[in-house]
């Protein structure tokens, strides 16, 4: 607990370095606590991180100035936040919204995606144009359930805003599964000054990496969080989990947008004419030999005394109570 909320749910995470300081998103959906971001400072020694201390909590303002109702109160209102960056030139922070699709006989509940940008405080300041392709249907056409904006990340500079959907849309083809079946999920490309869509880039899946057991239960892979490092280039986290398995498998690609066709104005499905993301696999986290949790946020944190850059990635805990927040760093050899 820290200040009357209940710390999980740790779905982003960015790093102010002018400050020295990081913001945490947490996703939860108004059932604990409303909708809300925390500051936080991590403390590093020569052997890792010493402790990471809360120093602030702050509630998600809807443009009436008002906090996010729960699904109690309001629920085809409520937000699905997901993802939180700082723009030091503006002091703002950027956040997005997963929204919300329940198509079935008793209910039909649609809430489009959305990015907000807020105040360090949480104060609404402003919001972006999604592309039609991002708009919830009840019908099979865009964005599925829990699979839309979960990775956010400035680049050029913070002139440009890079977006990605954790899952197909439906008109793309297929979820990923256990063998490569041309899963591809969408990085939408933003103008900040303008806050519109000025392209979009297709990016593979790799397959799901373990059955899950029973083998029909639930299985997943996607992209919960992109980081770029310029030139049109992205660290892309893949995230895997199966049913029976606690343990999530992360991956880390190095994707590059450079040749990539812009398919704003097309699907994929049954369209074989279109260059998608190169990529290339930097690390499976597997290979620590260590368990890891449902890691959904990433950020390039302090330099290190020897010039060395650090990436810092977080787990989101659901609020289940087998499962735990993580907090690890990397350091990057160039």
């Amino acid at each position: 607990m820290y200040n009357n909320t209940s710390v999980g749910g740790l779905s982003g995470i960015d790093y102010d370095a002018q400050h020295d300081l990081y913001y945490m998103i947490c996703d939860d959906r108004g059932d604990k606590n409303p909708a809300r971001f925390y500051t936080a400072r991590i403390f590093l020694t020569g052997k890792g991180i010493d402790s990471v201390v809360f120093t602030g909590v702050k509630n998600l303002l809807q443009k009436n100035g008002n906090i996010y109702p729960n699904n109690k109160q309001d629920r085809y209102h409520v937000p699905d936040p997901e993802a939180m960056r700082y723009n030091p030139a503006g002091k703002q922070l950027i956040w997005s919204s997963e929204g919300e699709r329940i198509v079935n006989e008793k209910d039909t509940i649609l809430t489009d995606p959305a990015i907000i940008v807020v105040s360090p405080e949480g104060y609404y300041m402003d919001s972006f144009i999604m592309p039609a392709s991002l708009v919830m249907h009840t019908t099979a056409r865009g964005p599925r359930r829990n699979g839309v904006l979960e990775g956010l990340s400035f680049a050029d500079n913070y002139k440009t805003l890079f977006v990605n959907a954790e899952e197909p849309l439906f008109e793309d083809g297929p979820r990923a599964d256990l063998e490569d079946n041309n899963a591809f999920i969408r990085i939408f490309k933003f103008d900040m000054a303008g806050k519109k869509n000025t392209a979009q880039y297709a990016y593979g899946l790799a397959p799901v990496a373990y059955p899950a057991v029973p083998e029909k239960e639930f299985k997943i892979n996607g992209v919960p969080d992109i980081l770029s490092i310029g030139n049109n280039k992205l660290l892309v986290m893949e995230r895997s989990f199966s049913t029976g398995r606690l343990a999530c498998t992360i991956k880390l690609f190095l994707a590059d947008l450079a040749g990539a066709t812009d398919i704003s104005r097309v699907t994929l499905r049954e369209n074989k004419d279109f260059i998608p993301a190169t990529k290339k696999l930097l690390l499976n986290l597997d290979n620590l030999g260590i368990y890891i949790d449902n890691i959904e946020g990433m950020t390039f944190g302090p330099v290190l005394p020897n010039g060395h850059k650090t990436l810092l990635l977080v787990a989101d805990n659901n609020f289940n109570a087998v499962q735990i927040s993580q907090v690890l760093l990397f350091e990057i050899m160039e």
